[in-house]
Parts: C-alpha cells; structure tokens; sequence
C-alpha cells in the first residue's frame, strides 16, 4: 500500500510501505477514507519531537473496516468507522478510571516518569517511537490495536469531513473548556485559532460561555474564527494583549484562558538565544500570557504540546493569583459519543474549519502549506 512516511526533519514522502495485517486477536484493519493533518504532526515533522526512525504519521483517521481479529465481535467488515487518537486496552487501571490516555498496555515505553525521553503515557497513532511506534492514518490502510475497544461507529448519513474531527482535535478543544469547569456566563480567552483553538471556541459556547475571545498573529486565522465561530478577535502583533483582555473584562481578567498553541509559539531572538542555552525546545511565551491575562483565582488550561523542562517557569505569579491548572492529552474515549450526538443532532458543526482537501499523493505539498501557513491553510484533510 502507499502511505505519508517521515523521514526526516521536513522530509515525509508519499510510498510504498507493508500492507498492515492483524497481530492480535483484538485488532482491526481500516481501509482510510479520510485523514488530516495536525499541528501535532507539525512537531514531529519540524524536529520538536525526536523520530530517528521511518514512520507512517497521522492520528486523526477514520474509514472502513476491512478484517478483525477473532476477539472482536462488535465490528464487521464494511462499518465505518471513526478512531480516537490515543490507543487505549479499555482493561487497565488508568482505562477503568476514564484515564484512557495513560493507557498501561499500549505503549511498550510506558512508565509514571514522564519525562521527555523517558517513560511515557498510553500510545498514540503515527506519533514517534516514544508514543508506541504505531504506524499512523496518513496511508491506505492502517492497523488497530484494541479496536473493539476504541472505534466508533459513523451513522452513514453523515459525511467524513462532519465527524472526522471526533478523532482529537474536537475533543482536544473540548477538553480544555470543560476543565474550566464554566458555570455559565464566564469570560473564555482562548490562544491559538489553529484547528484546536477554532474546535475549543465551539466547545466554549456549547459549554456556556458568556464571551469567547480568540487570539492569534494571523489574521486570516481570526477572520475564519470570527467567521464560523463568531468570537471576538485579537492579534498580539497589533494590541497588547494582557490590556486588552483586562480592558474587556473590567480589569480583572479572563475566566478561563486556553493555550492551544504550545511550545512552537512565535519567538524573538532572546527566546531562540535562551531556548538553545537550557536545553529547551520552543518557548513558554503563550503560557505565559496565559498567566498574566487570566484572572486572579481564575483557571488556565493547557492543550498546546510541551515537551522539554523550561528556565525561569512563573510558578511565583500562578501561585500569588492561586491560579488553577489542568493540561494534557484529550479525554477522547470518554467524551466521544457525547460530542458525536452533538453533531448529529446540529448542534455543532466541525467541517467549516477545513481550507484543504488534497489527494494523500500530495502529502509534502500537504505538510508544506499547513507549516507556513500558506494559501489561507488553517486545516487539512487527505483522502487517499
């Protein structure tokens, strides 16, 4: 079959690799219908996250079932199918406790450290060696581990690009809102209007927000938030930000601030400088807007990757405002079939983020556009 394989830092290629086959009784095979690009994808792709192997990316997929193992007897060939990103057993402590991404038995690297290159959480799709060494859905056909377990159902009346989403990012942008633990009528600053950020901006109306406010430096990125979404916009380049949500909030604050952005935020030359001399990878500098913007008592939540320890962490200023912190990898397991009747039943729609679809065979022009941000890119889908 052919399938997008990382090579090397900012060389993936579309080729020939083994048909996927079933190595365990709990497996599945799936023919790939549609698949996308992540921001995610990006880190691996740009060096931020260490892959020194060849390796199919991709962890937002779904398609149709073609074989399964023989302890699989909730699947058939020809469903169809939507995966969550993370590979998930359903059996261990952590799956019991709908900790479903700290997963014991998927990932032969895993361990309670958590360390950059050392023990890790529950495997994902196409996502380096440290995250399991599974190959990805950027391909033909993909093999599922536990796939009695984690796949979904897709009602056939709705199409790829209407739930694909389900796979991470809506998830992703559901979980950093409803870590904020709203209320109702709350004030929501959410940084990044990257395919996460658009997908929490959803989630916070849903949720109850009172006022969604989304911050990016790309314009056309808030064009399409204000667009879809109809949130206010800001741009760090043009405001100070920390004033103007402070402005817009009598002084205080935002409830909730999101940082969907993560370690590849813009970042001057003292923060390359400072980066290279501790060993980080990226910047912190969203995170710590994030700090400052919130309110005092107020909550951050943190859905943009970070991989490395950081100098001079503000750990002085979340303490004097007693902010609150959650941050991770999405709940997706257990708040999947929720979010899949939200979008049956139209109460959201997850499709008008999409700027692309391209033919898998063009995987490199894909990842290309979708890392400069070019031709208005803000999301990709690849259809095999």
């Amino acid at each position: 079959m052919k399938a997008a394989v990382f090579h090397k830092v900012g060389d993936i290629r579309y080729e020939h690799v083994d048909d996927p086959k079933i190595e365990d009784s709990r497996d599945a095979i799936i023919r790939i219908t549609s698949t996308a690009i992540c921001g995610s994808d990006l880190h691996i792709y740009n060096g931020f996250l260490p892959q020194l192997r060849p390796e199919v990316l991709g962890h937002e997929f779904m398609g149709i079932v073609e074989d399964v193992g023989s302890g699989v007897t909730n699947l058939k060939k020809g469903d169809r199918v939507v995966v969550p990103f993370t590979i998930s057993c359903g059996k261990c402590y952590f799956c019991e406790k709908n900790l479903q991404m700290h997963c014991e038995n998927s990932n032969k690297e895993y361990g309670p450290d958590g360390g950059l290159l050392s023990e890790k959480g529950g495997a994902l799709f196409g996502y380096s060696d440290l995250y399991g060494g599974y190959n990805g859905g950027q391909a033909e056909a993909v093999r599922v581990p536990y796939a009695d377990y984690g796949l979904r159902h897709v009602p056939e009346q709705l199409k790829d690009e209407e739930v694909l989403f389900l796979s991470d990012i809506f998830p992703t942008g559901w979980s950093s809102i409803e870590w904020g633990e709203l209320k109702g009528g709350e004030t929501v600053a959410i940084f990044g209007s990257g395919p996460v950020g658009l997908m929490a901006q959803k989630s916070a109306w849903i949720q109850g927000a009172g006022r969604v406010i989304a911050i990016d430096t790309v314009n056309y990125r808030l064009e399409r938030a204000k667009r879809v979404n109809n949130v206010e916009t800001l741009n760090p380049n043009e405001v100070d930000i920390v004033e103007a949500i402070r402005s817009m909030t009598e002084g205080r604050g935002a409830d909730l601030c999101v940082d969907a952005v993560g370690m590849e935020a813009d970042r001057s030359i003292l923060d390359r400088a400072k980066a290279v001399i501790n060993l980080e990878k990226g910047t912190i500098s969203v995170l710590e807007t994030c700090f400052r913007a919130v309110r005092r008592g107020g909550v951050v939540t943190v859905v943009g990757v970070y991989g490395t320890p950081f100098d001079n962490f503000p750990i002085g200023r979340v303490f004097d405002k007693g902010i609150t912190m959650r941050m991770g990898q999405s709940f997706v397991h257990k708040n999947i079939d929720h979010l899949l009747d939200l979008v049956v039943q139209g109460k959201v729609v997850l499709d008008d983020i999409v700027s692309h679809v391209l033919p898998l065979t063009e995987t490199s022009r894909a990842y290309d556009i979708f890392k400069k941000k070019e031709d208005d890119c803000t999301k990709v889908i690849l259809r095999p």
